[in-house]
């Protein structure tokens, strides 16, 4: 009985940090692509 109410594994922690992992590995590649494009121009391009 009591182990019929003891949970083996909650995924809601596992599924929100995952989440939270995934979206600041979103961010540092957005903050990268616009780091790259914007950055120093050749004088000589125009």
């Amino acid at each position: 009985m009591i182990s019929s109410s003891i949970a083996l594994y909650d995924w809601s922690n596992g599924v929100i940090m995952m989440a939270v992992f995934g979206l600041i590995c979103l961010i540092l590649i957005i903050v990268l692509i616009s780091f790259m494009s914007s950055g120093k121009k050749d004088k000589n391009q125009e």
